[in-house]
């Protein structure tokens, strides 16, 4: 893999192109993931026109990867920043801290307020407080 940010060229690749950048993963076996979104939302044609753009970029950049796949982020969404937490505050999400808190990590529940770094969830009828910054993963929950 070539010394390049990839979250940084994949967002402004992504964002340049009109598309929102919603997230991106490397599950192995090569698979280089890249979530993008809209608000009309996604269609076979917005997945070519990104994946024909990064793979000229990646080539130009020398990033590595076996195989390149788009997608919208889907119901279960990936929450990745304050301002995700923020724009999908009410929404139930399921997080996953990097360093206990109460001796859990995993937690689902409401999302509530969002600031100065801090997330207010409500999990089975309590209001707790979380750092964003030891959120190692989030998503949203479906709505059934």
């Amino acid at each position: 893999m070539a010394c390049v940010n990839i979250e940084a060229l994949l967002e402004q690749t992504v964002t340049g192109l009109g598309y929102e950048f919603a997230g991106w993963e490397r599950p192995g076996s090569g698979l280089l993931r890249v979530y993008i979104d809209k608000p009309a939302g996604i269609d076979v044609e917005d997945c070519a026109q990104v994946s024909n753009h990064l793979s000229r970029v990646f080539s130009v950049e020398g990033v590595d990867y076996g195989r390149l796949e788009i997608s919208s982020p889907g119901l279960d969404r990936m929450l990745r920043n304050e301002a995700d937490f923020a724009r999908f505050t009410g929404e139930t999400a399921r997080v996953k801290l990097r360093v206990p808190q109460d001796g859990r990590r995993n937690f689902v529940g409401i999302l509530r307020t969002v600031r100065d770094g801090k997330l207010e969830m409500d999990v089975d009828g309590e209001v707790l407080e979380l750092q964003i910054s030891n959120v190692d993963k989030a998503r949203l929950v479906p709505r059934i």
